[in-house]
């Protein structure tokens, strides 16, 4: 019987506990060798992620033409910048009031050090990578060069592969790695009740967002918000199994159509949400990032505006995000280490909460597509023109 990755992600935290608590310091020495090696990969990974999946998203985009395509963006981007809005003053003031104390988790040398060290540098920055991504990608949607463009496609298909293959696959242990240098220096039982806290926090932010953004949607569209949050359940119900946007969009077609939404408007803006609108990844990265900064720095969260442009360019940052479980933490690991300081530990703390409600953030990103699709049709007038041409053509 095969194991989901959740399960397996448990097994690692309860597994790096008990070794950190109990085995001997040349034991725990081992888990923090690994956690040093799996991280090195994880960093060098970064740019590549950036360079491929960002120059394929922007080049697709600037494939295709028309008004619609810049409002579906400007309407997703909107959505993802105000979710994550949410995320950061929900989790600022109720992280630190819900949890007793921060720790020092991040920022900290180690008590013990690994055997040795492996380095691998990455090929280049994060920034570098993102600013070169965009000029590709731009670049290839006006010069139309296939031979270009399949490069991009054929390394973006290796990368989604590495993910897929190894990076997923080792993270349980470099879960299980963290937590028993964690435990072993007596910082594990209060980052395992912040960790319970914010998984409740975000799931209940992802639905606070989808009433927000089903009230307004419907609202323009006139039609009722509940009733379409119904027709969005099998969606949101699959999204949870297979924790993934793409996967999820035949499912995802027919409740935005069962909503309301003509097909032609359906068919164009649910596999381009599926790529651009992540407002659930987004609620639970920065509710995440919060926790890992409370338990790094005590209560000093930063304000608003500091992690204002954090979360703008997490909306850009998700272009980047492929279709596969954990392909949006991935994706903002070099923002993470950039524009918020996180170091390894924290790091690795943020890809073990991201996982642990991965399914449930997939599945509010593509129950809010279906309230994209209507502030599409509404504002675009695809739907009447549409209606209007088939009553001529009849």
């Amino acid at each position: 019987m095969k194991i989901g990755l959740i399960p397996k992600l448990l097994a690692g935290i309860i597994l790096g506990m008990v070794a950190g608590l109990y085995l001997p310091d040349e034991g725990v020495r081992v888990f923090i060798t690994v956690k040093g090696i799996i991280g090195q990969f994880i960093g060098f990974t970064v740019p590549l992620i950036i360079i491929f999946f960002i120059t394929s998203g922007v080049a697709q985009l600037g494939n295709q033409s028309g008004k619609t395509v810049g409002m579906t963006v400007a309407v997703a981007y909107l959505s993802t910048i105000c979710a994550g809005t949410l995320a950061y003053f929900a989790a600022s003031n109720l992280i630190p009031a819900l949890a007793s104390s921060g720790g020092n988790i991040a920022g900290q040398e180690a008590a013990l050090k690994p055997f040795f060290e492996l380095k691998i540098d990455p090929m280049m920055g994060v920034m570098t990578a993102l600013v070169a991504a965009f000029l590709f990608g731009i670049g290839l949607s006006k010069v139309k060069n296939e031979t270009l463009y399949q490069f991009f496609q054929g390394g973006k298909a290796i990368i989604d592969l590495v993910i897929i293959k190894v990076i997923i696959p080792i993270l349980p242990f470099y879960i299980a790695a963290i937590f028993a240098g964690m435990a072993s220096e007596g910082q594990v039982f209060e980052t395992v009740k912040v960790f319970g806290i914010v998984l409740l926090l975000a799931v209940a932010l992802h639905w606070i967002w989808l009433v927000v953004l089903y009230g307004i949607s419907a609202g323009v569209a006139g039609k009722s918000p509940f009733r379409a949050l119904r027709h969005m359940l099998p969606a949101y119900m699959t999204a949870i199994g297979t924790m993934s946007s793409a996967a999820t969009i035949p499912v995802t077609l027919n409740s935005v159509k069962k909503v309301g939404v003509k097909g032609e408007v359906a068919n164009f803006v649910v596999p381009l949400s599926a790529t651009i609108h992540l407002s659930g990844s987004t609620i639970t990265l920065l509710t995440c990032s919060m926790a890992v900064m409370f338990l790094s720095n005590g209560l000093e969260i930063p304000g608003y505006f500091q992690v204002l442009p954090f979360i703008a360019m997490l909306g850009i940052m998700m272009v980047a995000a492929p279709g596969v479980p954990g392909g949006a933490v991935m994706a903002s690991i070099g923002l993470l280490g950039t524009m918020l300081g996180f170091d390894e530990a924290a790091i690795g703390l943020m890809i073990a909460l991201y996982m642990a409600q991965d399914s449930f953030g997939t599945a509010c990103n593509v129950t809010g597509d279906g309230a994209i699709a209507m502030l599409v049709e509404k504002w675009s007038g695809l739907g009447v023109d549409s209606s209007k041409q088939n009553t001529i053509a009849s």
